[in-house]
């Protein structure tokens, strides 16, 4: 004969082992039923008489203007053309206004091609061995977006994507 307690628990642990059993069936869910990504160019132009960028194009995204969340957009607007946004960030200061693309190993194709997705008009060149990247983008409080790329990372993301979520 079994005791009231002892019912209790086995309860308890069916009830546990349920909602574990269902946590798992949502994350192979959510990575099994992941829209597959598609595999973009390395580096596509935007607009007609934009250069051709072939190749790889690292590039750094740092907010020079200390507008929040600044880096993270231009970064999402980069990635979206293709290019391959190895870092993101604050710069040392908040100081900039206006935005520039600094070609960093002498490939201004490839810079401007940047500043035009971005549409930043100021490129100069500095290059810097140092670095291992093509491309800074200092981004000044003025900048804002493209007007085609206002849709964020957020709105495209499924709402039952866990995956997507837990990473942002």
């Amino acid at each position: 004969m079994e005791c009231p307690g002892e019912r209790s628990l086995k309860l308890l642990i069916r009830l546990v082992l349920v909602g574990v059993s269902l946590f798992i069936l949502l994350i192979a869910g959510t990575i099994l039923l992941r829209p597959p990504k598609e595999s973009a160019p390395l580096a596509k132009a935007t607009a007609v008489n934009q250069p051709v960028v072939v190749g790889r194009v690292t590039v750094e995204v740092l907010n020079a203007g200390g507008v929040s969340g600044v880096a993270r957009r231009a970064t999402a607007v980069l990635r979206s053309a293709g290019f391959d946004v190895v870092s993101f960030g604050n710069a040392n200061s908040f100081d900039q206004v206006e935005s520039v693309v600094v070609d960093r190993i002498g490939d201004p194709i490839s810079a401007r091609s940047v500043a035009s997705v971005l549409g930043i008009r100021n490129v100069r060149s500095e290059p810097d061995s140092n670095l291992y990247l093509d491309i800074s983008v200092l981004l000044g409080s003025q900048w804002l977006p493209p007007v085609d790329s206002t849709q964020s990372e957020e709105t495209t993301t499924v709402w039952w994507d866990l995956w997507s979520w837990l990473q942002r």
